[in-house]
Protein backbone atom coordinates (compact mmCIF):
# COMPACT_ATOMS: atom_id res chain seq x y z
CA UNK A 1 0.00 0.00 0.00
CA UNK A 2 1.50 3.76 -0.21
CA UNK A 3 2.77 4.72 2.16
CA UNK A 4 3.43 1.52 4.11
CA UNK A 5 0.20 2.26 6.20
CA UNK A 6 -2.41 -0.67 7.47
CA UNK A 7 -5.91 -1.05 5.51
CA UNK A 8 -8.62 0.83 8.25
CA UNK A 9 -9.88 -2.39 10.08
CA UNK A 10 -13.22 -3.08 8.82
CA UNK A 11 -16.15 -2.21 11.72
CA UNK A 12 -18.68 -5.81 12.07
CA UNK A 13 -21.87 -4.89 11.68
CA UNK A 14 -24.36 -4.13 15.04
CA UNK A 15 -26.02 -7.13 14.26
CA UNK A 16 -22.78 -9.63 14.13
CA UNK A 17 -21.68 -8.32 17.33
CA UNK A 18 -25.37 -8.26 18.78
CA UNK A 19 -25.27 -12.20 19.95
CA UNK A 20 -21.93 -11.59 21.46
CA UNK A 21 -23.06 -8.66 23.56
CA UNK A 22 -26.15 -10.70 24.80
CA UNK A 23 -23.76 -13.33 25.40
CA UNK A 24 -21.81 -11.61 27.56
CA UNK A 25 -25.14 -10.25 29.09
CA UNK A 26 -26.25 -13.51 30.20
CA UNK A 27 -22.29 -14.91 31.79
CA UNK A 28 -22.29 -11.57 33.65
CA UNK A 29 -26.31 -12.20 34.61
CA UNK A 30 -25.73 -15.46 35.74
CA UNK A 31 -22.35 -14.75 37.69
CA UNK A 32 -23.94 -11.99 39.88
CA UNK A 33 -26.94 -14.37 40.56
CA UNK A 34 -24.92 -17.04 41.36
CA UNK A 35 -21.95 -15.25 43.41
CA UNK A 36 -23.43 -11.53 44.39
CA UNK A 37 -26.85 -10.70 44.47
CA UNK A 38 -30.08 -12.59 43.83
CA UNK A 39 -33.49 -11.01 43.77
CA UNK A 40 -36.11 -12.44 45.49
CA UNK A 41 -40.37 -12.14 46.10
CA UNK A 42 -41.96 -11.90 49.03
CA UNK A 43 -44.10 -14.70 49.10
CA UNK A 44 -46.61 -14.23 52.54
CA UNK A 45 -47.33 -11.67 55.67
CA UNK A 46 -45.45 -12.85 57.90
CA UNK A 47 -42.51 -9.97 57.78
CA UNK A 48 -45.02 -7.04 58.02
CA UNK A 49 -45.02 -4.55 57.55
CA UNK A 50 -41.13 -4.83 57.23
CA UNK A 51 -41.91 -6.50 54.01
CA UNK A 52 -45.08 -6.31 52.24
CA UNK A 53 -46.24 -9.51 50.19
CA UNK A 54 -45.23 -9.14 46.36
CA UNK A 55 -42.19 -7.34 47.98
CA UNK A 56 -38.76 -7.61 45.83
CA UNK A 57 -35.58 -7.81 48.08
CA UNK A 58 -32.14 -7.50 46.85
CA UNK A 59 -29.69 -10.50 48.98
CA UNK A 60 -26.21 -10.53 49.59
CA UNK A 61 -24.98 -14.02 48.43
CA UNK A 62 -21.55 -12.51 47.93
CA UNK A 63 -20.41 -12.13 52.17
CA UNK A 64 -21.08 -16.00 53.09
CA UNK A 65 -18.30 -16.89 50.60
CA UNK A 66 -16.15 -14.91 52.67
CA UNK A 67 -16.98 -17.02 55.87
CA UNK A 68 -19.31 -14.89 57.30
CA UNK A 69 -22.34 -16.12 59.04
CA UNK A 70 -25.94 -15.03 59.91
CA UNK A 71 -25.96 -12.76 62.74
CA UNK A 72 -28.95 -11.70 65.25
CA UNK A 73 -31.52 -9.18 64.03
CA UNK A 74 -30.51 -9.49 59.73
CA UNK A 75 -33.74 -10.48 57.83
CA UNK A 76 -32.69 -13.53 56.11
CA UNK A 77 -33.43 -15.62 52.99
CA UNK A 78 -32.90 -19.70 53.64
CA UNK A 79 -34.17 -22.91 51.84
CA UNK A 80 -37.28 -24.85 53.14
CA UNK A 81 -35.03 -27.16 55.97
CA UNK A 82 -37.97 -30.02 55.53
CA UNK A 83 -41.41 -29.69 56.78
CA UNK A 84 -41.81 -26.09 56.90
CA UNK A 85 -43.53 -25.53 53.43
CA UNK A 86 -44.49 -29.12 52.49
CA UNK A 87 -48.08 -28.31 52.80
CA UNK A 88 -47.79 -24.68 50.97
CA UNK A 89 -47.77 -25.13 46.46
CA UNK A 90 -45.69 -23.44 44.06
CA UNK A 91 -46.99 -21.54 40.77
CA UNK A 92 -45.85 -23.16 37.83
CA UNK A 93 -44.04 -20.45 35.76
CA UNK A 94 -44.13 -19.72 31.93
CA UNK A 95 -40.89 -20.50 29.70
CA UNK A 96 -40.35 -16.52 30.17
CA UNK A 97 -40.26 -16.34 33.87
CA UNK A 98 -38.29 -19.90 34.05
CA UNK A 99 -35.48 -18.09 31.84
CA UNK A 100 -35.82 -14.48 33.84
CA UNK A 101 -35.36 -16.61 37.09
CA UNK A 102 -32.25 -18.96 36.01
CA UNK A 103 -30.35 -15.73 35.20
CA UNK A 104 -31.14 -13.57 38.09
CA UNK A 105 -33.43 -10.96 36.92
CA UNK A 106 -37.08 -12.69 38.36
CA UNK A 107 -37.19 -14.32 41.52
CA UNK A 108 -37.43 -17.87 41.16
CA UNK A 109 -41.20 -19.80 42.00
CA UNK A 110 -40.20 -22.88 42.03
CA UNK A 111 -37.75 -22.57 44.80
CA UNK A 112 -39.53 -23.29 48.40
CA UNK A 113 -37.39 -20.78 50.00
CA UNK A 114 -38.49 -18.17 53.45
CA UNK A 115 -37.56 -15.30 54.86
CA UNK A 116 -37.47 -14.43 58.05
CA UNK A 117 -35.27 -12.35 60.93
CA UNK A 118 -32.29 -13.57 62.84
CA UNK A 119 -33.46 -13.88 66.75
CA UNK A 120 -30.53 -16.01 67.95
CA UNK A 121 -27.21 -17.91 66.87
CA UNK A 122 -25.89 -20.79 67.56
CA UNK A 123 -24.70 -21.22 71.62
CA UNK A 124 -27.57 -18.16 72.38
CA UNK A 125 -30.52 -19.71 74.56
CA UNK A 126 -33.60 -17.92 73.84
CA UNK A 127 -37.10 -17.84 75.40
CA UNK A 128 -40.71 -16.24 75.58
CA UNK A 129 -42.83 -16.67 77.78
CA UNK A 130 -46.78 -15.77 78.05
CA UNK A 131 -47.31 -12.06 77.87
CA UNK A 132 -43.14 -11.50 78.03
CA UNK A 133 -40.79 -10.05 75.77
CA UNK A 134 -38.25 -12.35 74.32
CA UNK A 135 -35.05 -13.32 75.82
CA UNK A 136 -31.94 -13.74 74.06
CA UNK A 137 -29.44 -15.11 76.92
CA UNK A 138 -31.39 -13.41 79.64
CA UNK A 139 -31.19 -10.10 78.18
CA UNK A 140 -35.10 -8.54 76.46
CA UNK A 141 -35.23 -7.61 73.21
CA UNK A 142 -37.38 -4.23 72.57
CA UNK A 143 -38.92 -5.06 69.44
CA UNK A 144 -41.29 -2.07 68.55
CA UNK A 145 -39.59 -0.96 65.80
CA UNK A 146 -39.79 -4.05 63.93
CA UNK A 147 -42.75 -5.87 65.25
CA UNK A 148 -45.95 -5.45 63.35
CA UNK A 149 -48.58 -2.78 65.50
CA UNK A 150 -50.91 -4.84 67.83
CA UNK A 151 -48.68 -7.84 68.00
CA UNK A 152 -46.98 -9.43 71.20
CA UNK A 153 -43.64 -11.02 70.95
CA UNK A 154 -44.73 -14.48 71.62
CA UNK A 155 -48.09 -15.28 72.68
CA UNK A 156 -49.87 -17.37 69.71
CA UNK A 157 -47.01 -19.48 70.31
CA UNK A 158 -44.55 -19.16 73.77
CA UNK A 159 -41.98 -21.21 73.51
CA UNK A 160 -38.14 -21.79 75.62
CA UNK A 161 -35.67 -21.93 77.07
CA UNK A 162 -33.95 -23.32 73.87
CA UNK A 163 -30.33 -23.40 73.63
CA UNK A 164 -29.30 -22.79 69.79
CA UNK A 165 -27.34 -25.38 68.42
CA UNK A 166 -24.06 -24.27 67.18
CA UNK A 167 -23.99 -23.58 63.30
CA UNK A 168 -27.74 -22.67 63.29
CA UNK A 169 -29.86 -20.08 63.93
CA UNK A 170 -33.52 -19.13 65.19
CA UNK A 171 -35.85 -17.43 63.47
CA UNK A 172 -38.84 -15.62 63.94
CA UNK A 173 -41.40 -13.07 61.36
CA UNK A 174 -42.15 -9.59 62.40
CA UNK A 175 -45.87 -10.07 61.91
CA UNK A 176 -45.80 -12.74 64.87
CA UNK A 177 -49.39 -13.81 64.90
CA UNK A 178 -48.86 -14.32 61.42
CA UNK A 179 -45.72 -16.82 61.11
CA UNK A 180 -45.06 -19.95 61.28
CA UNK A 181 -41.63 -19.88 62.20
CA UNK A 182 -39.32 -21.75 64.47
CA UNK A 183 -41.52 -21.60 67.28
CA UNK A 184 -43.72 -23.83 65.13
CA UNK A 185 -41.25 -26.40 64.18
CA UNK A 186 -39.80 -27.68 67.37
CA UNK A 187 -40.89 -31.32 66.84
CA UNK A 188 -38.06 -31.55 63.91
CA UNK A 189 -34.38 -32.20 64.44
CA UNK A 190 -32.59 -28.85 65.89
CA UNK A 191 -35.86 -27.63 67.77
CA UNK A 192 -36.78 -25.62 64.57
CA UNK A 193 -33.64 -24.07 64.25
CA UNK A 194 -32.44 -23.81 60.16
CA UNK A 195 -28.21 -24.54 59.72
CA UNK A 196 -26.06 -21.74 58.47
CA UNK A 197 -25.91 -24.01 55.49
CA UNK A 198 -29.30 -23.39 54.56
CA UNK A 199 -29.34 -19.86 54.45
CA UNK A 200 -29.13 -18.13 51.08
CA UNK A 201 -28.47 -14.50 52.23
CA UNK A 202 -28.90 -11.48 53.79
CA UNK A 203 -31.80 -9.06 52.73
CA UNK A 204 -29.94 -5.90 52.65
CA UNK A 205 -32.76 -3.70 50.29
CA UNK A 206 -36.43 -3.56 49.25
CA UNK A 207 -35.85 -2.86 45.67
CA UNK A 208 -39.30 -2.88 43.85
CA UNK A 209 -41.73 -1.28 44.12
CA UNK A 210 -39.63 1.71 43.96
CA UNK A 211 -42.13 3.48 46.19
CA UNK A 212 -41.75 1.36 49.19
CA UNK A 213 -37.56 1.17 48.32
CA UNK A 214 -35.59 0.76 51.91
CA UNK A 215 -32.61 -0.75 53.47
CA UNK A 216 -32.80 -3.15 56.12
CA UNK A 217 -30.66 -2.83 58.76
CA UNK A 218 -30.18 -4.43 61.91
CA UNK A 219 -32.39 -3.05 65.04
CA UNK A 220 -30.89 -1.60 67.57
CA UNK A 221 -31.88 -3.79 69.98
CA UNK A 222 -29.68 -5.90 68.88
CA UNK A 223 -26.81 -4.30 69.62
CA UNK A 224 -27.78 -3.99 73.49
CA UNK A 225 -24.83 -4.60 76.32
CA UNK A 226 -24.19 -7.71 77.95
CA UNK A 227 -26.59 -9.77 74.38
CA UNK A 228 -23.49 -11.46 73.96
CA UNK A 229 -22.69 -12.13 77.63
CA UNK A 230 -21.31 -15.63 76.80
CA UNK A 231 -19.05 -15.10 74.27
CA UNK A 232 -17.73 -11.83 76.31
CA UNK A 233 -16.92 -14.82 79.54
CA UNK A 234 -15.19 -17.21 77.14
CA UNK A 235 -11.70 -15.44 77.04
CA UNK A 236 -11.96 -14.84 81.00
CA UNK A 237 -12.47 -18.44 81.20
CA UNK A 238 -9.83 -19.45 78.80
CA UNK A 239 -7.68 -16.74 80.75
CA UNK A 240 -8.24 -18.06 84.22
CA UNK A 241 -7.85 -21.98 82.68
CA UNK A 242 -4.13 -20.97 81.52
CA UNK A 243 -3.45 -19.28 84.81
CA UNK A 244 -4.08 -21.36 86.76
CA UNK A 245 -1.14 -23.96 85.84
CA UNK A 246 1.23 -21.08 85.78
CA UNK A 247 0.41 -19.63 89.62
CA UNK A 248 0.56 -23.72 90.56
CA UNK A 249 4.00 -23.99 88.79
CA UNK A 250 4.97 -20.89 90.29
CA UNK A 251 4.21 -21.81 94.28
CA UNK A 252 5.83 -25.30 93.26
CA UNK A 253 9.21 -23.48 92.66
CA UNK A 254 8.82 -21.35 95.48
CA UNK A 255 8.80 -24.52 97.73
CA UNK A 256 11.42 -26.21 96.36
CA UNK A 257 13.53 -23.04 96.49
CA UNK A 258 12.67 -22.73 100.20
CA UNK A 259 13.23 -26.94 100.96
CA UNK A 260 16.57 -26.28 99.50
CA UNK A 261 17.43 -23.53 101.21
Amino acid sequence: MPGGGRAPKKQRSFWVELPLLVGIALVLALLIKTFLVQAFSIPSDSMQNTLQRGDRVLVDKLTPWFGSEPERGEVVVFHDPGGWLEDTATPEPNAVQKFLSFIGLMPSSEEKDLIKRVIAVGGDTVECKENGPVKVNGKSLDEKSFIFPGNTPCNDKPFGPITVPDGRIFVMGDHRQNSLDSRYHQELPGQGTVSNDEVVGRAVVVAWPLSRWATLPVPGTFDQPGLNAAAAMAPAALGVAGAVPLVLWRRRRLTAGRTAG
